[in-house]
């Protein structure tokens, strides 16, 4: 899937913007409600959730600082790209750390790849265009069914999550901050 929108702001800034993106802050009714819904299985079963006070993919350039999640490079100012190994259609979603020298050619059974990446672009003076995308993959066929039956349930939802992060990170860079 792939999410694009203008940005009042140059290529550096919304860059900046991307890059110091707290992912906790992107909210929108439906993402707070889906989040709750997916939250219930881990609450029903009275298993404690992590309360965090800010969720920033960049902050340590060797890791995104989430289980499974990784800094796969950067292009300053124009390319970040970000990915993770898990078991992503279970309850509990089962995250595998996977070392970046490793995370292309990662293909032991059982699992799934998210890479995604900000593209950011110039769009005339003083504007810009960020792009959002994410890609999966699965290392087996039982897997990708698994995967493909999770993806025809979430889909949606995924959509809305990456133009909400886009929009924020436009709004963020458009007001300088």
């Amino acid at each position: 899937m792939t999410e694009h929108v203008a940005v009042e702001a140059d290529v550096s800034a919304t860059f900046r913007a991307a890059h110091d993106l707290d992912f906790l802050s992107v909210r929108t009714p439906l993402l707070t409600s889906a989040f709750f819904v997916r939250s219930l299985p881990a609450r029903l079963a009275r298993k404690p959730s992590p309360r965090l006070p800010e969720l920033r993919m960049f902050a340590d350039p060797s890791s995104a600082g989430l289980p499974g999640w990784l800094v796969l490079g950067e292009v300053p100012p124009r390319e970040i790209a970000f990915g993770a190994v898990g078991k992503f259609w279970q309850t509990d979603i089962e995250w595998r750390d996977v070392p970046l020298d490793r995370f292309a050619a990662f293909d032991e059974p059982g699992w799934g790849k998210i890479g995604c990446h900000f593209l950011i672009r110039p769009n005339g003076s003083g504007r810009s265009v960020l792009s959002y995308e994410c890609r999966t993959a699965t290392t087996d066929p039982q897997s990708r069914r698994k995967m493909l039956r999770y993806w025809w349930l979430i889909r949606p939802f995924v959509g809305h999550i990456m133009r909400a992060t886009v929009r924020t990170i436009a709004a963020t860079a458009g007001h300088g901050t």
